[in-house]
């Protein structure tokens, strides 16, 4: 594999290309005259070629032969999510970032960009196309299907960033190894998933309003794109615990209902059918919220915490059986609808409390075995890398 054999800089510049031989060439020595002229701190251009099968990786290492700062990262697997992962977890600069080939982005955004994170001021730094201040030129189907799209994400994961898709991101490197261990997507969902998880982690994301023209080549799969974008969406949706404990919930609900009205046709009155029904679903409950809401794997304490379970179980069977005593004081005779229609709402008034317990009593003194998420050391984030570099240029002037 490739290996970045030069001093360490400032700043790492990876272009992910895919098949991208027409545009390859005119766009690296671009950039790469920008940044030799007007950038103020060290840099290294990456090319990451995710399986091209075109003439991109030669026109690559040809470039990485002539230019000094530029190298070239080839891949065998397709992604740019993959393409990000690789060259980044390889870089040893103090921050990466990428750019489409293209160059939709004005690369005189690239220095607010990097600034706060060289500075120590943001963890992650975005361009955003549609926050105040942003010059965007594309048609109204793109515009469309972006705002839809970042409409979705504030909607469903409550994120606060404005666009998460722009082509125009950085990170610092301690950042980085901290995220990307926790990032499962290696396509387009990449960019998405990095700043929802960067967000629940509490770090500091700093957007950039960006000058973007859309590249009316350009071959992404729209539609495609959209699908495995919602796909992930929902998964990192479910993702959180309170999502987790709403899935394991509406599962127990209706067993829940299902053995009520069962053990009801059986033969057994409403009272004792509901505290059956209750105990049953309440050891699969506490077992499903153990290992999916709150992570335990381990068997150690897995007694008590049954039988704090059972404790919260009480308490649930208290607030059923006496909604149901209040029924049946005012209805000698109610239907079996009516029975379990009063049942499942005093049930769900207690999902709070039975929430609260787990998390604070039953499964909260365990908490040396609940999963954390431990910051590496940002040089864990070194590995083999190749292609020699430029030597280093020292920064003109620095913020």
């Amino acid at each position: 594999m490739p290996r970045y054999d030069s001093p360490s800089v400032d700043v790492d510049i990876v272009v992910p290309v895919y098949n991208e031989q027409a545009a390859l060439e005119h766009s690296i020595r671009r950039l790469h005259s920008f940044l030799t002229e007007s950038f103020p701190f060290t840099w290294r251009i990456v090319i990451a070629d995710n399986a091209s099968t075109d003439g991109t990786p030669s026109i690559a290492a040809a470039l990485a032969d002539d230019l000094p700062g530029v190298t070239y990262l080839r891949l065998d697997r397709k992604g740019r999510g993959l393409a990000l992962r690789e060259a980044w977890s390889r870089s040893d600069a103090r921050a990466v970032s990428y750019m489409d080939v293209d160059l939709s982005t004005d690369l005189r955004g690239l220095l607010p960009l990097v600034a706060p994170l060289l500075s120590g001021h943001s963890d992650v730094a975005i361009g955003s196309r549609l926050a105040r201040g942003a010059e965007v030129v594309r048609g109204p189907k793109r515009e469309l299907i972006s705002r839809a799209y970042n409409t979705i994400l504030h909607a469903t994961l409550r994120v606060r960033f404005t666009d998460a898709q722009c082509g125009f991101k950085a990170i610092t490197r301690g950042a980085a190894a901290q995220l990307l261990p926790q990032i499962r997507d290696d396509g387009w969902f990449f960019d998405t998933e990095l700043l929802v998880l960067a967000g629940r982690d509490g770090l500091r994301i700093h957007e950039v309003p960006v000058d973007w023209v859309d590249d009316p080549d350009s071959r992404v799969d729209i539609v495609g794109t959209a699908i495995e974008d919602l796909k992930g969406v929902a998964r990192l949706a479910f993702a959180t615990p309170i999502a987790r404990f709403a899935a394991v919930g509406l599962v127990s609900t209706i067993a829940y209902a299902l053995l009520f009205l069962g053990f009801r046709d059986g033969g057994l009155g409403a009272g004792l059918a509901n505290a059956v029904a209750l105990a049953v679903t309440a050891v699969a409950n506490t077992a499903a919220n153990r290992r999916l809401t709150f992570g335990i794997m381990s068997r150690r304490g897995l007694l008590s915490q049954h039988a704090a379970g059972a404790a919260v179980y009480a308490i649930t069977l208290g607030l059923t059986a006496g909604a149901l005593g209040v029924l049946h004081a005012l209805d000698q005779t109610p239907s079996l609808a009516l029975e379990l229609t009063v049942l499942v709402t005093a049930s769900l008034v207690a999902t709070v409390t039975r929430y609260m317990a787990l998390k604070t009593w039953v499964f909260g003194t365990l908490g040396s075995h609940l999963p954390t998420r431990r910051t590496p050391d940002p040089a864990a984030i070194q590995g083999p890398v190749s292609v020699p570099c430029r030597p280093v240029r020292r920064p003109r002037s620095a913020p």
